[in-house]
C-alpha cells in the first residue's frame, strides 16, 4: 500500500458550524478506547474540564470491543516499564478475579513455568529461547475491562458522550476549536481549547489537515469459545507434543493465519481467546474492505470449528460463544508530526529528552505526538508518529495507555497555561507522570542508545 505523506483536510470553520454546540470543555478527547480513557483521566485529574466522545456503547476499544486480552509489551528484563493508569485497571480487574499475572517469583524460564503459564499468553514473546520466559503479562475478560474504564471515568469527573460518531474538525486558521459529531439526534458540536485524537486512525488528524502515511498490517476479527476443557487441552499438549502440533498446524491452516499458539487461556472457566484469523490485503480505514474481512473471517472460523472439535482433546464440545464486535486493525494512517519514530529507534532503544512515555524497552518522544500544520490537537495510540516498520512494533495497548496519559497530562498544562500544546514544557509533562504513577521515560535504562541530537525544547517551543 503507498505509505506517501498525504492530507486530506475535511475541517470547517467555526463560522461554517450550523450543528447545535452540546458542550464546551477544556480537553475534548476523541475516541474511548485504552489510549483515550487515559488521557481523558488524566487531563481531568490534572484539574480541567474534560469531555470524552465515544462511537460504540461501550468503552475499551480493542481491549473490549475487540477483544484484545492480554496485556503485554510492558517489561524490560525485571523492570515493569509501562505504569499509570494501565495499573489501575489490572489492580480493579483483578480484584474481581477477571485479571490473571504471574506473580513475580514465577517470572523465570523454564518448562514446568512454561506448563503453568504459557496458555495465559503471560511470557516474552520476543524472546527466541524455547520454552519462552515467562514475564509480567496480564490475561484479563473484556466486559471487565468495559466496567473498569466507565469506572475511571465517573470517577475522574470526565463528562462522556457516547453514541456519537466523529465526523468533522472544527478548525480556525489551523487551530482546532472541536470538533463536529454525528448522532441519533443529528450533527452536534463540542467546542473544546484542547482536542486529543485517540480514534486509532488518526480520523481527526488526518480530516485537519496534518500530513500522515496510510498502511496497512495484519486485521484480526478474534473470537472465544466456550465449553473447553483447558486442563485436558493443555495435559493432551504437554504428554503428546508431536500430535498436538500436527493438530494446531492444521487448524491455523484452515484459520488462515495465526500466532504460536493460536489459543488462549481467559479468566472464564472453559472459555478461551483466540486471536485468529490474522488475515492481509484488507485496509482497515475503508468500511468496503472492512466489510470483506467481517465475511472473510466468519468463513474461516466457522470452516476451522468442526476439526478443532475433531483433533484436540478437551474441544470437543467447544462453540462459538462471541466474535470481536470490532475488526482487530492493527494499522492504517499513520501521523507524520514533530518526530517520525523509526524501526532503528525502537530496535536501539532510542532516548530521546522529550521521552514522555515508555514501551517494552523502547521511549515516545512527545514531539511524536505532535501534527504538524495544526494546532491545539494532540495524537496518542497505535496512530501516533511513526514509520509503518516501526508502528508495528510498538503499537501494543499498554504503551499506547502510557502515550494516552501523557497526552492527556500535556494538554491540562496547556489550559493551566494558556500555551499552545508544542510549547507545553516536557519536564512538567514527566514530572506530572510520575506524580500519577507513570513512567514518562525521561530516565533512560541501562541498555537505552541515548540521542545525539540537541535538547529537542528548542525545536518545540519555537
Amino acid at each position: 500500500m503507498n505509505t506517501q505523506q498525504q492530507t486530506h483536510p475535511l475541517a470547517i470553520s467555526s463560522d461554517e458550524v450550523t450543528a447545535p454546540v452540546v458542550r464546551r470543555s477544556d480537553v475534548v478527547v476523541v475516541g474511548g478506547g485504552p489510549a483515550g480513557v487515559s488521557a481523558a483521566v488524566s487531563a481531568a485529574r490534572s484539574g480541567v474540564d474534560v469531555t470524552l466522545v465515544e462511537r460504540y456503547s461501550a468503552l475499551g476499544g480493542l481491549a473490549s470491543g475487540g477483544m484484545v486480552l492480554v496485556l503485554d509489551d510492558m517489561v524490560n528484563g525485571d523492570e515493569i516499564t509501562v505504569t499509570g493508569i494501565v495499573d489501575e485497571y489490572v489492580e480493579r480487574m483483578a480484584r474481581t478475579k477477571l485479571a490473571v499475572y504471574p506473580p513475580v517469583e514465577e517470572r523465570a524460564a523454564s518448562q514446568e513455568l512454561w506448563n503453568k503459564w504459557g496458555r495465559w499468553g503471560t511470557f516474552n514473546f520476543h524472546s527466541h529461547s524455547n520454552p519462552k520466559p515467562i514475564c509480567y503479562a496480564v490475561a484479563f475478560d473484556p466486559d471487565a475491562w468495559k466496567a473498569t474504564s466507565v469506572e475511571l471515568v465517573r470517577e475522574s469527573g470526565v463528562h462522556l458522550r457516547m453514541h456519537s460518531w466523529f465526523s468533522l474538525p472544527i478548525v480556525d486558521d489551523g487551530v482546532l476549536k472541536g470538533v463536529v459529531v454525528e448522532t441519533k439526534q443529528g450533527p452536534q458540536a463540542i467546542l473544546g481549547d484542547v482536542v486529543i485524537d485517540t480514534t486509532g486512525d488518526i480520523d481527526v488528524a488526518s480530516r485537519a489537515g496534518a500530513p500522515y502515511a496510510h498502511d496497512s498490517y495484519l486485521v484480526t476479527l478474534v473470537f472465544r469459545l466456550g465449553g473447553v476443557d483447558t486442563a485436558a487441552a493443555e495435559r493432551f499438549e504437554q504428554e503428546h507434543p508431536r500430535e498436538a502440533r500436527a493438530a494446531n498446524r492444521k487448524i491455523k491452516r484452515l484459520l488462515g493465519g495465526a500466532w504460536e499458539l493460536w489459543w488462549l487461556k481467559t479468566p472464564l472457566p472453559g472459555v478461551v481467546w483466540c486471536n485468529t484469523p490474522h488475515m492481509t490485503g484488507f485496509d482497515g480505514a475503508d468500511p468496503e474492505s472492512l466489510t470483506n474481512a467481517e465475511f472473510a473471517a466468519r468463513d474461516r472460523i466457522a470452516a476451522a470449528l468442526p476439526e478443532i472439535r475433531a483433533s484436540l482433546p478437551g474441544f470437543e464440545n467447544a462453540y462459538v460463544l462471541d466474535v470481536a464486535q470490532q475488526m482487530g486493525v492493527r494499522q492504517t494512517r499513520l501521523l507524520q508530526g514533530e518526530y517520525v519514530v523509526t524501526k532503528d529507534d525502537v530496535v536501539n532503544r532510542r532516548h530521546f529528552a522529550d521521552s514522555v512515555a515508555r514501551g517494552r524497552d523502547y521511549y515516545t518522544p512527545y514531539r511524536s505526538l505532535l501534527p504538524v500544520g495544526v494546532d491545539q490537537l494532540i495524537v496518542a495510540g497505535r496512530h501516533y508518529s511513526a514509520t509503518p516498520e516501526a508502528q508495528r512494533m510498538s503499537r501494543e495497548i499498554p504503551p499506547c495507555m502510557a502515550q494516552g496519559q501523557a497526552a492527556g497530562i500535556a494538554a491540562a498544562l496547556a489550559v493551566e497555561k494558556a500555551l499552545p500544546v508544542r510549547d507545553v514544557p516536557v519536564d512538567e509533562i514527566q514530572l506530572r507522570m510520575r506524580d500519577q504513577g507513570a513512567d514518562p521515560g525521561d530516565r533512560p535504562a541501562p541498555n537505552a542508545t541515548i540521542d545525539p541530537s540537541p535538547h529537542p525544547s528548542e525545536e518545540i517551543q519555537r
